[in-house]
Formats: structure tokens, C-alpha cells, sequence
């Protein structure tokens, strides 16, 4: 896998860019876009946050005119499904995007190239290059293309997924071992019984995360614990 260095950015920005079907006229931005903050400054956290604002707004617009009868709280939910983390990770890897990352040493050894967190964020920045480069419509149209087959498939009747189905999605998604669940208390009489269950997901440094669920039955307490993992995975 390739990291920018030398005279082969300029090579790695043009490749990208063919990849997202948008020419730069100012490279400058992209390879901005590409840089992770520990590889140096001009990074890409501001154009992260100015991406971020444009793909809200794209893809809000896109679904407000697919789904003519959906109400706001429906279409809240199908953008929010699209511009998630897990989302923007799975559409990074599509392009290609890990291959052009400038990550420091310390970063790319630790295997921050496939980190979902890293590639969703650079995605971001990459949607506010473009904008700052080409405006509003060439950002517009940049995003559509890498959504438009995930729109497409958007079905809004369809019933939304469990927190424990979810999480093992997102963790199979980005290639990490599926979360442990376990009984770490129970209170209460037989007929009132209240689980206390704990989600154990491993990182790829050795680490661990873990939240906690409680509910009158395990299958309860374990689904709350899944959705406390997603929140903390920013999933």
C-alpha cells in the first residue's frame, strides 16, 4: 500500500481524482484532503468540516426529491444511514482512497489506513475540496456519482436493523473480530429479574472498548450495550 511521499504525490493526487471522476484544477486542495494530521500540516480536519456541511446538504436534497412522501423523520433517518461513519468508510474504500492517504509513520504502521475513522473523515474532505475547487455544483455532482448507487438501493419501508446486528456489520465491514457479550450482574427476584451485560470490542492495537446494557432480559441488556458501542465507535 502507498504512502505519499516525495515527488509521488502529485502522481497519487492525479490517480484519486480520476478515481472520483472530478479534475482538479487546483491539486493543492486534494493532496490536502489526503493528508491525515499526522503526517503534517496544511492537513485535512478544516475541509473535513466544510465536507461534512456539503455532503449533509447533497444528500439531503437527493432524498427530498427521490422520496416525495417521506416525512422529516424518515428522511432524517435514510440521510443519517448514508453520511455515517461505517458509510463513508465502505464508500472511501470503493475509490480507492486508503492507497493515497499521507499518514506519519507512527500512523500507517498502526494500520490507520484501513481505520474507518480516517477514511470517513478524509472522505468528508475530499467532498470540501472539491467545493472550494469547483463550487457547490461540482461538489454536488461528486457526491452523487459516489452515492448513486447506495440511493438507489435505499429501500424506506424497510424495517431499520438491531443495534447487535449493526455493530456486527460495521465491525465485519472494517475486518475486526465480532464484539464479546457477557452477563456481569443480575438483580432483583426471579420475576423481576434485570441483566446487566457488558460489549467487549477488540482494536487492532491490542485495546479494548467496552459499554454496558441493562434490561429485564439478556437479549435486552445486550442490545442496549450494542447501541452504547455504536455511539462510542461513532458508528
Amino acid at each position: 500500500m502507498r504512502r505519499l511521499r516525495g515527488n509521488s504525490a502529485g502522481d497519487a493526487v492525479a490517480a484519486f481524482a480520476r478515481a472520483l471522476g472530478y479534475r482538479f484544477q487546483r491539486e493543492t486542495l486534494l493532496a490536502q484532503a489526503l493528508t491525515h494530521r499526522s503526517f503534517g500540516t496544511p492537513h485535512n480536519e478544516r475541509l473535513e468540516f466544510l465536507g461534512d456541511g456539503v455532503l449533509d446538504c447533497v444528500i439531503a436534497e437527493a432524498l427530498y426529491r427521490r422520496f416525495p412522501d417521506l416525512g422529516e423523520g424518515a428522511l432524517s433517518r435514510l440521510r443519517a444511514s448514508l453520511v455515517r461513519e461505517a458509510a463513508l468508510a465502505a464508500l472511501a474504500r470503493a475509490l480507492g482512497l486508503s492507497a493515497w492517504l499521507r499518514l506519519g509513520e507512527g500512523e500507517a504502521a498502526s494500520g490507520g489506513a484501513e481505520r474507518p475513522s480516517i477514511l470517513a473523515d478524509a472522505m468528508e474532505a475530499v467532498f470540501g475540496a472539491v467545493f472550494l475547487d469547483g463550487g457547490y455544483d461540482a461538489a454536488r455532482a461528486a457526491v452523487l456519482r459516489a452515492y448513486g448507487p447506495a440511493i438507489e438501493r435505499l429501500d424506506p419501508q424497510a424495517p431499520a436493523k438491531d443495534p447487535k446486528t449493526r455493530l456486527q456489520e460495521y465491525l465485519q465491514g472494517c475486518g475486526r473480530a465480532l464484539p464479546q457479550y457477557r452477563v456481569v450482574a443480575t438483580r432483583g427476584a426471579a420475576h423481576q429479574r434485570v441483566f446487566e451485560v457488558e460489549c467487549v470490542v477488540g482494536e487492532a492495537d491490542g485495546a479494548t472498548r467496552r459499554t454496558s446494557g441493562s434490561g429485564s432480559s439478556r437479549r435486552t441488556a445486550e442490545q442496549q450495550a450494542a447501541a452504547a458501542m455504536l455511539e462510542l465507535l461513532g458508528a
